[in-house]
């Protein structure tokens, strides 16, 4: 599970950087932070966790065979 999040988190991170980086060119680095962190993490739990745990379950938790 941890590496198919960094697998989604990590693209939404940078774009996120990218985006902000023209914005706040003159901020601090903890400016920064505490204006994309609100931002990541309310993706992470509001899209990419249930749409990871929606299309990749086979993948994340495995079935046992019988």
């Amino acid at each position: 599970m941890t590496i198919v999040m960094i697998a989604f988190v990590y693209p939404i991170v940078t774009l996120l950087l990218y985006a902000m980086g023209p914005l706040t060119v003159d901020w601090a680095v903890w400016h920064r932070t505490l204006v994309l962190t609100p931002i990541t993490v309310t993706l992470i739990v509001f899209v990419v966790a249930p749409l990871v745990a929606k299309h990749l379950d086979w993948f994340v938790r495995p079935r046992p065979k019988c």
